[in-house]
């Protein structure tokens, strides 16, 4: 292709990112997910009875936007037929708002789908819980999960403090409504009787529940073991609150957070209830002119990102627009419980993750030869990163060993997905590639060394990696072999033979890569038909470490990325292996500037 023409496209994109930064150094790209947070907000105002019309109004459209003509919600576009849970959600908050009815054309689709999926006893456990807590279906006779999780020494290996800090910062709320089977009703609240099919065991439970009062339950355990369960959940969900008001930033469980304040006795007027649901609102952003709630913005770490792919692109560490990225990441690494680290989100202090805390580092290396702060600051960075190695050579995202197969195996839906934290190849591989890249270590290093052999022991037999972060195959590919890369593993070593095959096997006639989400809830790779820019910037660029010159399949998928490219519209993050993903409506820009930007180095060469 014509080197100019690339260059021009290349620079088309450092110019428009460079447009779109804040003058406080950040960039503020959507980061979109289901309708799940939108209907948690708006079941949430009519709970609390607040009389907020500006708001109902914009998460009533929203829902209405985001359905589909067949009267269902999705979570990616090729889900066949729809998701149930999703459905449920928004037709349950639809419902809720009091502006929709069920007799409405739309709403009597997504009930005939509804019912012809099972019924509310097939939900997902998450949306059960919100059901419950709504009394719209029975708490479970037996919770799985015991109060004694909460108070068990942490010397154990099966207590509360075992699991990640994300399923904690979401279960101590759920466990404190749980215990006491905590229902609240008002006259908002909608019937959904008509969705409970066949089973006769669930449909008395209900008809039972709605005979009593509606109040606190109270269930049979010790006084003394549930004040001790619940002091000790009180104070770990105090000391995760965000100063915007959110519980550790995320939407999800802020919303389970002022339920279980409710069901300690708060009022709907308390000032830490109607704090968190500001919070809450204060995660909102635009797509299309609609209002949407994201779970959690991803203000750190597409600031982190954006800034890295323009410098690969050339822009100099000096330029303005990194400096004044490199002044807003300094500003917002943690020290409380890290010493040093980065999250997701802006408004998260408390809560540092691995990828976020090596892109944030990428931005300020150059930087933090020059300038003391700086230099504190990769030094703390970089001293937590190798910290948090896994015992098996891997890295997690948010916790160290944290991957106990006893807690993997609670009776809960998707437990083993967020209880757990095992070492994934997205993570190891960013890792590995900031590590040579940013440090010069290689192969002679024993945290690399391990690392590597971990990837080796982890490839799939197609070649391929799992990423378990992103969508996903040609994500943790491409992770895995940038990283193998960036410390010294040869471009000829069988595993990266098996790895560029692979790739080269899986690209599309019109020279892009597209892969679907179902792949992340099949554990086998899922061909998309169509492909999009961000998948197929991976897919070039990792083809593009995999070989000495640029080959056929290099050419044609840069080509698609200058000559196709246009709005990325299908999800690219992973979240809960088939139930949430995330799309980054910065990715549209990063991956394809970085592809474009090594493409060209690499033909220089």
């Amino acid at each position: 292709m014509d080197r100019q023409y690339i260059k021009d496209y290349q620079q088309k994109y450092i110019d428009n990112l460079k447009e779109k930064q804040r003058q406080d150094g950040s960039w503020h790209f959507p980061c979109e997910n289901g309708p799940l947070t939108d209907a948690f907000l708006l079941i949430l105002l009519r709970v609390l009875k607040v009389n907020d019309k500006s708001w109902i109004d914009r998460l009533v459209d929203r829902l209405l936007y985001t359905q589909s003509p067949e009267g269902v919600w999705k979570i990616y576009e090729d889900e066949e037929g729809g998701n149930l849970s999703a459905t449920v959600e928004a037709y349950t908050a639809l419902l809720f708002s009091g502006k929709v009815t069920r007799e409405d054309r739309n709403m009597k689709k997504a009930e005939a789908f509804i019912l012809n999926r099972g019924g509310l006893s097939q939900l997902h456990v998450s949306t059960k819980f919100m059901l419950a807590l709504n009394g719209l279906y029975p708490w479970p006779r037996f919770f799985p999960l015991p109060l004694s999780l909460l108070v068990m020494p942490k010397s154990l290996p099966f207590t509360f403090h075992r699991m990640t800090s994300y399923v904690k910062v979401h279960f101590a709320s759920v466990l404190i409504a749980a215990h006491e089977r905590f229902t609240i009703e008002n006259e908002w609240t909608p019937d959904l009787t008509h969705l409970i099919k066949e089973d006769k065991r669930i449909k008395r439970l209900h008809k039972q529940r709605k005979e009593r009062t509606h109040s606190l339950k109270k269930v049979l355990s010790p006084q003394f073991l549930k004040k001790k369960a619940y002091q000790n959940a009180e104070e770990y969900l105090y000391q995760n609150l965000e100063r915007d008001g959110t519980l550790g930033s995320y939407t999800s469980a802020t919303f389970y957070f002022i339920y279980s304040l409710l069901a300690l006795g708060y009022q709907s007027n308390a000032p830490l209830i109607q704090h968190a649901l500001s919070g809450m609102k204060g995660l909102a952003t635009r797509i299309d002119g609609e209002y949407h709630i994201q779970n959690t913005p991803s203000t750190i770490w597409d600031t982190s990102l954006i800034s890295y792919a323009l410098q690969e692109g050339e822009v100099s560490p000096d330029a303005p627009t990194i400096k004044k990225a490199e002044a807003f990441l300094l500003r917002h690494q943690q020290s409380l419980q890290s010493g040093g680290a980065w999250g997701f989100s802006e408004n998260n202090t408390e809560n540092p993750d691995v990828d976020d805390t090596q892109a944030a580092l990428r931005v300020i290396h150059k930087t933090s030869y020059k300038h003391e702060p700086y230099r504190q600051a990769w030094n703390k960075g970089f001293s937590w990163v190798l910290s948090m190695q896994n015992k098996d050579g891997g890295w997690s995202a948010f916790n160290k060993n944290r991957n106990n197969p006893i807690i993997a195996r609670l009776p809960i839906e998707n437990i083993s997905d967020t209880a757990v934290d095992p070492s994934t190849a997205d993570i190891t591989g960013r890792t590995l590639q900031f590590l040579g890249e940013y440090s010069r270590l290689t192969l002679d290093n024993r945290h690399v060394k391990k690392a590597v052999n971990w990837l080796f022991n982890h490839q799939e037999n197609n070649g391929s990696w799992y990423g378990r972060w992103g969508v996903c195959y040609i994500y943790g590919t491409w992770a895995a072999v940038t990283g193998l890369k960036a410390v010294g593993v040869e471009k000829n070593h069988p595993a990266m033979k098996k790895a560029s095959d692979w790739l080269k096997e899986i690209q599309h006639r019109d020279g892009g890569w597209g892969e679907s989400c179902a792949s992340d809830s099949e554990r086998a790779f899922i061909q998309l038909d169509k492909s999009t820019q961000t998948q197929t910037a991976w897919a070039v660029d990792a083809l593009i470490a995999l070989e000495e010159k640029i080959t056929p399949e290099i050419e044609r998928g840069i080509a698609y990325l200058v000559n196709e490219n246009g709005d990325d519209d299908y999800p690219t993050g992973g979240g809960l292996p088939g139930n949430f993903y995330l799309y980054y409506h910065s990715y549209q820009y990063i991956w394809p500037l970085l592809a474009v930007s090594h493409y060209l180095k690499l033909s220089e060469d």
